[in-house]
């Protein structure tokens, strides 16, 4: 069985995830992100089942967690431009409530629709968490591109 360890190091070796981490780093213009370890950098991406039963039920979004959402959904539409080739950019449009909606397009076609609530509340119950739900909604916008090719590379 894997400890916590192998876990992480797992999740960060995923392509979503180093994707993540790229652009992450690629947003510290001054560098004090450049000593830091991944899993660091990732930190603010783990909200565990304590943290999140410690929020209030109803809140607003932080504009860091607005930030981190966009980052995530921007990191998915990265790695499905490397897997097939076809650029993919989020659209998010949020309430101040932290209610709203994300497309991921490419092309003409819409790859990912994703309905979002209680985003004051995103984050994942650990690394390997954050790096399968990456790769899920990858896998989806890969799929929708790969069913429908003619429209996504209009």
């Amino acid at each position: 069985m894997l400890d916590t360890v192998d876990k992480d190091a797992l999740a960060l070796s995923q392509p979503f995830t180093a994707t993540l981490l790229r652009l992450l780093r690629a947003q510290d213009t001054h560098g004090v992100w450049e000593s830091k370890p991944d899993a660091e950098i990732l930190k603010d991406f783990v909200v565990t089942k304590e943290q999140r039963r410690a929020m209030p039920i109803i809140g607003d979004p932080d504009p860091d967690v607005l930030w981190r959402i966009e980052m995530f959904y921007t990191a998915v539409g990265l790695t499905v431009e490397a897997e097939t080739g076809v650029m993919a950019g989020p659209m998010m449009k949020m309430s101040h409530e932290g209610f709203g909606r994300l497309v991921l397009i490419a092309g003409k076609l819409i790859a990912l629709s994703r309905h979002l609530r209680d985003v004051h509340r995103f984050g994942f119950d650990d690394l390997t968490a954050l790096a399968a739900e990456g790769a899920k909604y990858v896998a989806k916008a890969r799929a929708e591109i790969e069913a429908h090719p003619e429209v996504a590379r209009v």
